[in-house]
């Protein structure tokens, strides 16, 4: 049935208040700073007549005038962000159309963006090594091109609505490392921790500034990114997602991720609040317990979300984590004393705040449509991957209609979204030309290499040569990465005999160490080091070619590691370097 209302409620009133609160702020406090906004792009006006014309520089004017002009169904459609299966907006496999029809009632994405009047659309996609996984349904991503032109159907699609005058959403997990959904053809930077490593949050803002050049050039504006979550425990959720454990460290890294994607036009989407660090039970399965007092929430999980909002984030990731010292029983994503309580009273943060994906287990004991309903009620603005946006989409839309959704709350969720969407409108994007070329190569390669850190063994002296590169399972295509590496260094590489440089990874435990090597390298936590017995012990934090590149470098006596574990292994220093 279609969904058009023939005569649509106007939010006019409500619309007013919301508007007020706005521009001035809710919390008696002063506002944190924003991110200037962008000239919006030449587009048709959607400013009622008679009502006051808005300036295209003034986002937040421009979202108000529009969301006078929408239906419900409208308002109700800009707070969803589903996923979609499919790699081409109006053409797909039978699978892929047989998928959608299931999850809501449609053959193709560019159908389930018309039917929805979505205000989002989330690229999902599978990856090594992936924690993620669990709720990676589909895959939308293969190539660039293609991602490109899947991005350019999607949004022909939008900008038929009556709320196509703002873009589209279409967001992604690209964190780097573990989670990385497009990983051919792009520039990848190492993982996160090793970026706390590095220590350096101008070597981090710039290769976050190139990543967020690439995805705007594949038309993505929305990176669901970076990962704020201080590593108190050991984790293999959070891991190398994290920029480390010390909240000061990480905070500093938040905020120079931020302005780097957000400097490319890209949002920003600090994740995952208040904390999943805290914790190491995995939220895609469980809701896991945050028992820490409120004064470690304060000192440890907040500061780096605090760093973010600060440094302009334009969006705020909600977790499904149960706080006991400040809503026991009660998954964040649906709490409205963590959301609109700390989050908007204590932290100030104004932006859009997305859910963590609904179809997780913990979001999953109500149905879509109630569970959309109460997300939209502790807070949220954006309710992302609701396991069938049929359910979603009616739920909110009758929760509209009997008063259980106060009108005043969608409105101010619409109202934020726009906003954020306006504020995206005038970055201009990227050729395709930009993607993995040399100058980005350059800042990927410098984060890499203020990465590399020593926690056994000398800072000064390259290994001896001929070397033979080894690996725990299924790591060819890292061992052949660091071959190519050392061979351009100049170190020969010979498939046995030599010494012995052994490589561990994500999910390697003491039993893929191997007790011969001379030197032990870990790609991804350094916990594993702890075990092994190698009189060197490296620290890369990351299997990117770039990392790759840069223990070549330290190998071959040609770089001094600089970095520092950013978090700490038993029995060893952060570094012996003495820096």
């Amino acid at each position: 049935m279609d969904r058009v209302s023939n005569s649509p409620r106007r939010a006019g009133v409500a619309l007013a208040v919301l508007t007020a609160v706005l521009l001035t702020g809710c919390t008696g406090e002063p506002d944190r700073p924003r991110p200037a906004p962008s000239a919006s792009p030449a587009a048709a006006d959607p400013t009622p007549s008679g009502a006051p014309t808005p300036t295209a520089a003034d986002p937040a004017a421009r979202a108000a005038a529009l969301v006078a002009t929408l239906a419900d169904e409208d308002l109700v459609g800009q707070v969803l962000m589903p996923y979609a299966y499919g790699d081409n907006a109006t053409k797909v496999s039978t699978g892929s159309a047989a998928g959608n029809r299931a999850l809501a009632g449609v053959d193709t994405p560019a159908e389930m963006v018309a039917k929805y009047r979505l205000g989002g659309l989330i690229l999902v996609g599978f990856s090594a090594d992936d924690p993620t996984s669990g709720n990676q349904e589909t895959t939308n991503v293969d190539n660039p091109r293609q991602v490109r032109e899947l991005t350019t159907g999607l949004r022909d699609a939008a900008g038929k609505l009556p709320a196509g005058a703002a873009p589209l959403l279409i967001g992604t997990d690209q964190e780097y490392g573990v989670v990385t959904r497009i990983t051919d053809g792009v520039t990848l930077l190492p993982s996160p921790l090793a970026a706390g490593a590095a220590g350096d949050p101008a070597l981090t803002e710039a290769a976050w500034r190139a990543a967020g050049q690439e995805l705007a050039a594949m038309g993505i504006n929305l990176d669901f990114a970076p990962v704020a979550d201080v590593l108190v425990t050991r984790s293999t959720v959070i891991g190398s997602r994290s920029f480390g454990a010390d909240p000061k460290r990480a905070s500093a890294q938040v905020a120079g991720a931020v302005r780097g994607l957000q400097g490319a036009g890209v949002a920003a989407s600090v994740k995952h609040f208040p904390g999943h660090g805290l914790s190491a039970a995995d939220s895609h399965e469980e809701l896991p317990v945050i028992g820490q007092s409120r004064k470690v929430l304060d000192s440890t999980a907040f500061p780096p979300f605090s760093a973010g909002i600060d440094a302009g984030a334009l969006a705020v990731m909600s977790a499904h984590l149960d706080v006991t010292a400040v809503d026991p029983g009660t998954p964040a994503t649906f709490s409205h004393k963590l959301l609109t309580g700390v989050l908007r009273g204590q932290l100030g943060f104004k932006g859009v705040v997305i859910t963590d994906g609904m179809n997780m287990a913990p979001a999953k004991r109500w149905s879509p449509g109630e569970a959309a309903v109460r997300a939209l009620k502790a807070g949220n603005d954006l309710i992302l991957m609701p396991p069938n946006v049929t359910q979603a989409y009616d739920g909110l839309l009758a929760a509209l209609r009997d008063g259980s959704l106060p009108r005043a709350r969608l409105v101010e969720a619409a109202t934020r979204v726009l906003t954020m969407k306006f504020t995206l409108a005038g970055t201009p994007a990227p050729a395709m030309s930009t993607l993995n070329d040399a100058e980005h190569r350059q800042a990927a390669e410098a984060l890499a290499a203020g990465a590399v850190t020593v926690l056994r063994g000398s800072c000064t002296k390259g290994v001896a040569a001929p070397v033979t590169v080894t690996s725990s399972g299924g790591r060819e295509k890292t061992r052949d990465l660091l071959t190519q590496a050392l061979t351009a260094a100049g170190v020969q590489v010979v498939p046995s005999g030599g010494t012995r440089v052994h490589l561990v990874g994500y999910g390697d435990g003491s039993g893929d160490l191997a007790a011969d090597a001379a030197v032990t390298v870990a790609m991804d936590t350094p916990y594993v080091l702890a075990k092994a017995k190698s009189p060197t012990l490296l620290a890369t934090y990351s299997s990117s070619a770039a990392s790759m590149t840069a223990l070549a470098n330290v190998l071959a006596g040609r770089a001094r590691p600089t970095g520092r574990a950013p978090v700490p292994v038993p029995g060893l220093p952060a570094t012996t370097c003495g820096n």
